[in-house]
């Protein structure tokens, strides 16, 4: 292909060396994604909502969702009666992601573990969920029930004893969140479900408010994907509320040989470019033949496919590119570099690959593993870590709902046999009362004893 040609998607070429992590950082295309000046959007928002609750809630729906929901909690007869509107194929469909969910975050409850540390001493480390959480689903350019499914799920089997789930309500749905957003709360046995978007519906669950004679209580944490707003959002009032991740544009990753199947590739990359314009699809392949057929491909698939300007917009701007590496080899260096949020291995001998990828929020191995059955009927979550997040950070899972505690359980004489350790420390941390509170039980122990 002629670089005189104008190319659907950038090109980075690093071949002929293998750049280190520092240099990979820097050169690998990111979608910007300033949460720090959408702080300055969001605080007065967040202030509102907490001084005047309810009231600066509706405000908020009108201003920025063009419509005042007649009540912020949805009537549960409203989210019953979703159900009966749906198409009977997105029903069955929900309830089989409902189902693969429900099999794959069963086998991530943890169990409490008890260690004996000395005789008549343990630690016993407890499993316990959070009160209440907030589950945002968001409602932009598409309509997301299987993100109530990836918020819901490892929620309920994590053992959480209170939920609500939160949308921007509708202009065209009599202000209430999109009826099959509502239709999935009903299939999950989730009746609390609010209308109410963007920065206000995370201040509403860190504060809580009142409405009428009905109360949401304040939750200790929030989940969900959403705009920077609401990433700006969970910013500012983490510490007030725990968070799940601050969430920016999806991305795609696909690190390819001259095995992969161009068609597949494309196709794989617009599926997660018709997200947003920000999106971000990155191709890391040693193969200049199969860098051209993508090309070719996604041309083709650009523009039949509905959001083209949308999809033509994610691939052409800077957070996208093919990216040439001179083998397999130096391509992981790349992909764990850039730490997608999704991975397609599209290799020979991918899972073995695949088994050496250590940052990714997941991954996709073979032709027949495309991220969008991740996104929806795989038993994963797709509530995932973006902006090179999964370096550090791990997607949605039941654990994302628990908290570990310690708790510990001494006789006597196993204080007496340590005790003598505990003040050493405490002296020489300039801590004694530390060590008195020691000495108080038993004032026989020797320091170093």
């Amino acid at each position: 292909m002629s670089e005189s040609v104008i190319r659907v998607i950038p090109r980075l070429d690093l071949r002929g060396r293998r750049p280190g992590l520092r240099e990979l950082r820097a050169a690998l295309p990111r979608a910007e994604f300033d949460v720090e000046t959408a702080l300055a959007t969001v605080r007065p928002i967040v202030e509102d909502v907490r001084d005047r609750g309810a009231a600066a809630l509706h405000d908020a729906a009108e201003r920025f969702d063009g419509v005042r929901p007649a009540s912020l909690r949805v009537p549960a007869e409203v989210v019953s009666a979703a159900v009966d509107t749906l198409d009977p194929a997105v029903r069955a469909a929900l309830e089989e992601s409902i189902r693969r969910a429900r099999i794959v975050h069963a086998d991530q409850r943890r169990t409490d573990t008890t260690t004996r540390v000395a005789d008549g001493g343990t630690v016993t480390e407890r499993w316990v969920p959070v009160d209440r959480v907030g589950l945002y689903v968001p409602g932009g350019l598409a309509v997301y029930p299987s993100s109530v499914v990836m918020n819901v799920v490892p929620a309920q089997l994590a053992g959480v004893p209170s939920l609500a789930v939160a949308s921007p309500p509708q202009r065209d749905h009599g202000g209430w969140p999109h009826p099959t957003i509502l239709a999935a709360c009903h299939l999950l046995g989730v009746d609390e479900v609010y209308a109410m978007g963007g920065a206000q519906a995370v201040a509403a669950f860190a504060y809580g408010f009142d409405e009428g004679e009905q109360t949401c209580e304040p939750v200790s944490l929030v989940t969900g994907p959403g705009n920077i707003y609401v990433a700006a959002a969970k910013r500012l009032l983490k510490g007030l509320i725990g968070i799940d991740a601050e969430a920016g544009p999806t991305e795609i990753a696909v690190l390819a040989d001259v095995t992969a199947d161009p068609d597949h590739v494309a196709s794989d990359l617009v599926s997660q470019a018709e997200h947003d314009p920000l999106a971000a699809a990155v191709l890391v392949t040693d193969s200049v033949e199969l860098a051209d057929a993508v090309e070719a491909a996604l041309g083709r698939r650009v523009a039949a496919t509905k959001h083209t300007e949308r999809v033509a917009t994610a691939l052409a701007g800077r957070q996208s590119a093919v990216v040439l590496v001179d083998d397999v080899e130096v391509g992981l260096d790349v992909v764990n570099a850039y730490a997608a949020e999704h991975l397609e291995i599209h290799t020979a001998d991918a899972a073995a690959v695949a088994a050496r990828v250590r940052n990714a929020g997941a991954v996709f191995v073979g032709t027949w593993a495309p991220v969008s059955l991740g996104d929806y009927c795989a038993g994963s979550n797709h509530v995932l870590p973006t902006g090179g997040c999964a370096c550090h950070s791990s997607g949605l899972s039941v654990q994302s709902f628990l908290r570990g505690i310690h708790v510990v359980e001494y006789d006597e004489a196993a204080l007496r046999e340590v005790g003598g350790h505990v003040v050493s420390l405490a002296r020489a941390e300039d801590l004694p009362a530390h060590g008195e509170a020691v000495l108080a039980r038993v004032p026989e122990v020797e320091p170093g004893a």
